[in-house]
C-alpha cells in the first residue's frame, strides 16, 4: 500500500452568515471545487462560535433543494429540523441529521429553541453529497442518526475513538445508508494517540480538524479549523494529536458526472435546473410553514 500524501492544508477564509443562525467558512466551493471533492460538492463549517440568550431561534427560514443530501453534524449547541416530507427531529453534540433531498424538499433548520434561550457556543459542520443522476429523482428521506446510534471503534492504548457515521472503520460500519461510498468519521483523539486510515487511491479524501491540532504522516500539522486535502497517490495515511483533538475525517467514490448548480439545486444539466425551478415554483416540493 502507498502512502496517501498532502496535497494542501488550506486554512479557513472570512465567514458568512447563512439565515442569522450559522456563521461559517464555506470550504467547498470557494477554497475548492465542487468536481474537487466529489460527491462531496459543498462544506460549510461553523467554527465555535457564542450565540447570546434570545427568545426568537436563530437558524434558516423554509427553502427548497433538489439533487444531493445535506448532512449536519453537530458538535456544540442544538439544531431543529423540519422538512415537508414531515420528518423533523433535534440533533445535539455528537449527533448527525442525514436528509436526503432527491426529487425535492422543503426544510428549515433553526436553534433548537431551549438552547436559543440559554445561548451558548454553536458549532456545526454542513455537508451536501451529491447523488448520482439514477438516484436524483427518487423519494426524499431523513436520517436521524444519535450518538448512541453511531458505531465506535476504541483505539488502543486509551487512545480515544473513531466514530463512524458513514462508511466502514476497521471492524465497525456506519450508522448511515448512503447511495454511493461515503466514507465519514469522526476521530476523537487523545494526546499523543494515533490513528490509521485506507481509502482507494481514487476517493477524494480530507479531513478538518475540529479541536486541536494533528500531524499527518509524521510531516505535515494541521490545526483547528484548518482543511487538509488529500492527493489521490495512495490508500494509507495517519494521524497523531500533538494535543487532544477532534478530527472529522471524509473520503468517498467520485460520481464523475457533470454538475450543473444553481444555488439550492444540483443536478447534471442546466435543462433539469430550469425544471427543478419550476418544480419548486409550481409547488411539487410540498409545503411547510416558516
Amino acid at each position: 500500500m502507498k502512502t496517501k500524501n498532502i496535497e494542501a492544508v488550506i486554512s479557513p477564509g472570512p465567514t458568512h452568515f447563512v439565515g442569522d443562525g450559522f456563521k461559517v467558512h464555506s470550504y467547498i466551493p470557494g477554497r475548492l471545487s465542487m468536481q474537487r471533492m466529489d460527491p462531496f460538492i459543498m462544506m460549510d463549517y461553523n467554527s465555535k462560535f457564542y450565540f447570546p440568550p434570545t427568545d426568537k431561534p436563530r437558524g434558516v427560514g423554509v427553502h427548497p433543494h433538489r439533487g444531493f443530501e445535506t448532512v449536519t453534524i453537530a458538535y456544540k449547541g442544538k439544531v431543529a429540523h423540519h422538512d415537508s416530507s414531515g420528518n423533523s427531529g433535534v440533533i445535539g453534540e455528537g449527533d448527525v441529521q442525514w436528509m436526503t433531498a432527491a426529487s425535492g424538499i422543503l426544510h428549515k433548520e433553526y436553534h433548537e429553541k431551549n438552547f436559543a434561550k440559554a445561548g451558548g457556543d454553536f458549532q456545526m459542520v454542513q455537508l451536501w453529497v451529491n447523488l448520482p443522476s439514477k438516484d436524483k429523482m427518487s423519494n426524499p428521506k431523513y436520517q436521524e442518526i444519535t450518538n448512541a446510534m453511531i458505531g465506535k471503534y476504541q483505539l488502543p492504548n486509551n487512545g480515544g475513538a473513531v466514530e463512524v457515521i458513514a462508511g466502514q472503520y476497521k471492524d465497525v460500519k456506519g450508522a448511515a445508508s448512503t447511495f454511493t461510498p461515503v466514507h465519514l468519521q469522526n476521530v476523537k483523539l487523545n494526546k499523543g494517540a494515533t490513528a490509521d486510515f485506507s481509502f482507494p487511491s481514487n476517493y477524494n479524501t480530507a479531513l478538518v480538524v475540529i479541536e486541536g491540532s494533528v500531524m499527518v504522516n509524521d510531516s505535515e500539522i494541521a490545526r483547528a479549523n484548518q482543511f487538509a486535502l488529500f492527493k489521490n497517490d495512495g490508500e494509507e495515511f495517519k494521524i497523531v494529536a500533538n494535543e487532544d483533538s477532534i478530527v472529522l475525517v471524509l473520503s468517498g467514490e467520485p460520481i464523475n458526472e457533470p454538475i450543473a448548480a444553481y444555488g439550492p439545486f444540483v443536478m447534471n444539466t442546466q435543462a433539469e435546473l430550469v425544471q427543478a425551478f419550476g418544480d419548486f415554483e409550481n409547488g411539487k416540493f410540498g409545503s411547510l410553514e416558516d
